[in-house]
C-alpha cells in the first residue's frame, strides 16, 4: 500500500525552524521530533529502504531520545501505522509501549484508511 506524501518541503522546514525541534541524522536516515515543556513527540523516523535493518533506525531513535531527555522531556509519544510491523518492533525493543489505537488515522493514495498505534515511553533522567 502506498501513502501519499503528507508533508511538503515547507512543512519540514517549518518543523526544523520551530523552537524545540530535534533532528537526529545518520548516513542513511533521520528522526525528526520536538520537545514542548516536558514532553517529546517523535514526528517521523525514516531510513532509506536499502539500508533498513542495519541499525540506522535504532541509532536515530536513540539519539532522538537522548536529546529529548537532555532538553527536559520526561515522556515521549508517537503514532505509527498499525501495518508497520518493523517500526512497531523497533519501538517496542526500545521500550516504547503501545497505548491505544487511533482509528482511520492514515489515508492511502487509493483512499483506504489505516489505524495508527499510539505509543509512549517514559524517559529517565540523564
Amino acid at each position: 500500500m502506498t501513502f501519499s506524501p503528507v508533508w511538503s518541503a515547507q512543512t519540514f522546514k517549518g518543523f526544523l525552524e520551530s523552537p524545540g525541534s530535534i533532528l537526529s541524522v545518520c548516513e542513511a536516515g533521520f528522526a525528526l521530533g520536538r520537545v514542548i515543556v516536558d514532553e517529546a513527540e517523535l514526528l517521523t523516523l525514516a531510513v532509506e529502504p536499502e539500508a533498513q535493518r542495519r541499525g540506522f533506525g535504532r541509532f536515530c531513535l536513540g539519539t532522538f531520545e537522548v536529546e529529548a531527555k537532555r532538553r527536559g522531556a520526561h515522556r515521549a509519544f508517537l503514532e505509527v501505522a498499525e501495518a508497520n510491523a518493523a517500526a512497531r518492533s523497533l519501538y517496542r525493543r526500545h521500550g516504547w509501549a503501545e497505548d491505544r489505537v487511533r482509528r482511520d488515522y492514515y489515508r492511502s493514495e487509493d483512499g483506504t484508511t489505516i489505524d495508527a498505534i499510539m505509543m509512549s515511553k517514559t524517559l529517565l533522567s540523564v
